[in-house]
């Protein structure tokens, strides 16, 4: 494997006497580093130190450009790294789920989608399925949806580094610390799942019919406007709209603690000093009272894309 001429750089300078080294990357140096990434991030600056805010988005197709090893280098010189919550799951709690498969796939009680859409959204969702040769008829609300995004639109195939495991793995080989916004437990996230009634992903359905209809060509267009800091564009996007719009993100329990750890950890980190890097999901972020509007009401001075 090549080296990278950085590390070759910090090599040379640590065999050196220390007058001859270079001083600490300031935290203004972190920060361009990482905007040259190409992810978008926001920025505040408090009396203490820098927060980065990295808006991430799923499955980047690999035909689009970004820089991960600028993220790297950030992350490297931070003096702390923020990840997404991580659900804890049990061996009790994977038992459970293949006990009650069918229960998480499959309508309940031998119900049909036709009893709980409309007319027009049946007739959708018929023609759908006869378009790509699927039943439809029984199969649960939320996989209909995520089998449709997968099969038809192809939205994780071919996909690029991700910001979050790009900021892991470098946090990790550079011993930077690293926390969770939350850790969730695997009982309340199936818990949650097993409760919600049929009703309550039809919203999650007709995004995802809209994005399928829209057709692959919103892939890439999401992933295009990601890079080029077009944060409306993306959040506008049909692929991004119906991911927003399933669960968990459509939740009115696990969607608003997912959303509220986020304000709390960058309010906690705000008193800390030098630089904190922390990746989050650009819905999260961007939406519409989201945790940018949320920080913006709580004073906080944020530098970065337009997000609204």
């Amino acid at each position: 494997m090549k080296m990278p001429l950085s590390f070759l750089c910090l090599a040379v300078l640590t065999a050196a006497p220390l007058a001859a080294q270079d001083p600490a990357p300031s935290e203004n140096a972190i920060v361009v580093t990482a905007q040259r990434s190409g992810a978008p991030m926001w920025t505040i600056d408090t009396p203490t130190g820098t927060i980065i805010l990295v808006g991430e988005i799923r499955a980047i197709p690999k035909s689009t450009p970004w820089e991960p090893a600028r993220l790297e280098e950030a992350t490297r010189a931070a003096d702390r790294v923020i990840l997404g919550a991580k659900p804890k799951v049990s061996p009790g709690d994977v038992l459970r789920l293949i006990f009650s498969g069918s229960k998480f796939t499959k309508l309940p009680d031998k119900t049909e989608a036709s009893q709980y859409l409309t007319p027009d959204q049946w007739a959708r969702l018929s023609a759908l399925g006869t378009a790509h040769k699927e039943d439809y008829t029984r199969q649960s609300f939320l996989l209909t949806s995520f089998e449709m995004l997968r099969k038809q639109l192809r939205f994780n195939r071919d996909t690029a580094d991700e910001p979050s495991d790009v900021v892991r793995k470098a946090a990790g080989k550079a011993k930077v610390p690293t926390t969770r916004a939350a850790t969730l437990r695997g009982e309340d996230i199936i818990d949650n799942l097993a409760d919600a009634p049929p009703q309550a992903h039809i919203s999650c359905l007709t995004a995802a019919m809209d994005a399928v209809e829209a057709g692959p060509a919103t892939v890439e267009k999401r992933a295009t406007d990601w890079r080029r800091y077009d944060i409306p564009g993306v959040m506008a996007n049909p692929l991004e709209s119906a991911l927003g719009q399933c669960w968990p993100w459509a939740d009115d329990t696990l969607g608003s603690e997912l959303r509220t750890i986020w304000v709390d950890n960058i309010a906690e980190v705000s008193t800390a000093s030098g630089t904190t890097l922390a990746v989050v999901p650009l819905r999260v972020l961007a939406e519409s009272g989201g945790v940018l509007d949320q920080l913006e009401l709580r004073g906080f001075d944020i530098a970065g894309p337009e997000w609204k």
